[in-house]
């Protein structure tokens, strides 16, 4: 899906989603393409604050994404 068909989806499922889905989840907009969207997460991942929908841009080669969620990492 293009960029901001990606960004109405992100909203619906915040929307959506329960307190403890968006406690122990992070949702984001990442790249289509399954290489760009792991070097996306590998590097969101160390630093989520650094990061906002947008960022995404910077990975993707062919303007598609896709919404993805994945566990946080505990904090120490």
């Amino acid at each position: 899906m293009k960029y901001s068909e990606a960004l109405e989806y992100k909203k619906e499922a915040l929307k959506k989603a329960d307190q403890s889905v968006l406690r122990d989840y992070h949702i984001i907009i990442t790249p289509a393409d399954t290489g760009e969207s792991a070097k996306y997460i590998e590097d969101f991942s160390k630093k989520p604050d650094d990061f906002n929908d947008s960022s995404c841009k910077k990975y993707c080669s062919n303007d598609e994404y896709e919404v993805v969620s994945f566990r946080k990492e505990p904090e120490e």
